[in-house]
């Protein structure tokens, strides 16, 4: 399997989340490997200069309604959380720390965080709220304490969001196939166009 696409991703986006119940079938449509890059979201924005459509009223209330549109096109289940922005360093240092360890392990808890935080809506940010939902994925709540606080999985993760500020990133999701860049849920058809041509 020569074609790939790499998906940079940080729990708190909700554009990463849809691009997220798409690409695994776009993934397979094209016989291409999906390599998940967990990235911390707040950490490009600073790096880059740049901040969340959230904080822009006008674009914030727009983004809504499209966000909704977009699930309504895919047909997936979309709820906007109340509590965004949530602070993702624990949950994206848990995205990192259980890929180091286990493939099966982080895939489930991609998929648990994801529906948690965009299906569901949860405060994430809420360690009581972290600790059920994890338990109502049966997954173990002290795994992830573990994990955070694992120096190696801090420095991964920092590594990981520096390499992609440095491969040009300014935000989440983005996707490459190859060397082309595509930002923004909304340039799926882009990445398809870009496994075609490979």
């Amino acid at each position: 399997m020569s074609k790939r696409i790499d998906f940079y991703f940080d729990f708190g986006s909700p554009t990463a989340y849809l691009a997220w119940t798409q690409l695994p079938g776009i993934a397979a449509d094209h016989q291409a490997e999906l390599v998940f890059k967990p990235v911390l979201l707040g950490g490009i924005h600073k790096a880059t200069n740049n901040a969340s459509p959230a904080t822009i009223a006008a674009k914030s209330a727009w983004m809504r309604k499209d966000l909704e549109r977009f699930a309504s096109k895919y047909g997936v289940r979309f709820a906007y959380n109340p509590y965004f922005p949530i602070n993702t360093l624990v949950l994206m240092r848990g995205a990192t720390g259980t890929q180091m360890r286990d493939e099966a392990l982080f895939q489930r808890y991609v998929d648990a965080m994801f529906r948690a935080m965009w299906e569901t809506p949860q405060n994430l940010g809420d360690m009581e709220t972290l600790q059920k939902v994890l338990r109502d994925a049966d997954l173990d709540p002290r795994l992830l304490y573990e994990i955070a606080q694992d120096q190696s999985v801090k420095d991964k993760l920092k590594a990981d969001t520096e390499a992609a500020v440095a491969r040009g990133l300014f935000g989440a999701p983005t996707m490459f196939v190859g060397e082309h860049m595509f930002f923004g849920q909304d340039r799926l058809d882009f990445v398809r166009d870009a496994l075609a041509a490979d």
